[in-house]
């Protein structure tokens, strides 16, 4: 495994196993077997319904999932957490743009992750410079443009799979974690889960870094409305009842 380390000191492997849109059944069983293949990022969230089914016990890295409602008292309980040694690391998901302008005049501990959208579409340019002035890492959710086929199929990504013997979405994942970040895909597939940690024994060169970098659309796959932060602040999901 490769790691990247917070600006805290910790240490956080750079592939891990996301449960987005799985049931508990099926985040039960992929984390499971994530775990023997040698996973140690498993990421969940209250919102998706299958944190029982993930492992209620550990807290590891603390996230506040969206920039909704009094968001700033739930950053509070996150460091306070971090304080009294209940979190390793903390961080923000989807804090982009004017939130994290905003929690940067109020923060008393820095983040060590900030969890976005990112894909060789849609790197986060102007989000990493400031990232970068805190060492607070970004973790890609949609790594592989949410399964779009468009990016899967470029014919760049097919090429180089030819070339180290892998598919165009072990390419781009490999992309990811050359390019600093941390990648999280989500699957119920063994062989795919199996697939996505089966990336550190290549390493793509500079020029083709630079080749796969003028792909870069600035194209998102999922647009987050204003509408949607009043529901988010409102929702409260339902819990598996086993």
């Amino acid at each position: 495994m490769e790691y990247v380390t917070l600006n805290n000191g910790v240490n956080c492997p750079v592939v891990g196993i996301g449960t987005y849109m799985l049931t508990p059944a099926d985040a039960e069983n992929s984390v499971r077997e994530a775990l023997k293949m040698g996973y140690s990022l498993v990421d969940t969230a209250n919102a998706y319904v299958n944190e029982r089914a993930c492992g209620r016990g550990i807290v590891d890295l603390l996230y506040i999932h969206q920039p909704a409602g009094n968001w700033l008292a739930g950053y509070r309980q996150l460091e306070k957490a971090y304080k009294e040694g209940k979190a390793k690391a903390i961080g923000i998901s989807n804090f982009e743009g004017k939130y994290i302008e905003e929690l940067q005049t109020k923060w008393e501990i820095v983040p060590q992750f900030i969890q976005v959208e990112a894909h060789p579409y849609f790197t986060q340019k102007e989000l990493r410079q400031v990232l970068d002035k805190y060492d607070i890492k970004l973790m890609s959710w949609y790594p592989l443009g949410h399964g779009d086929k468009s990016l899967i199929n470029e014919p760049l990504f097919a090429e180089l799979g030819r070339k180290y013997g892998k598919s165009s979405a072990q390419v781009i994942l490999r992309w990811h974690t050359q390019m600093g970040l941390v990648v999280i895909p989500g699957s119920k597939n063994v062989d795919h889960i199996k697939d996505n940690l089966d990336i550190l024994d290549f390493t793509l060169t500079k020029e083709e870094m630079a080749e796969i970098a003028k792909l870069d659309k600035n194209q998102r796959f999922y647009h987050r409305t204003d509408e949607q932060l009043v529901q988010f602040a409102g929702w409260r999901p339902s819990f598996e009842q086993k």
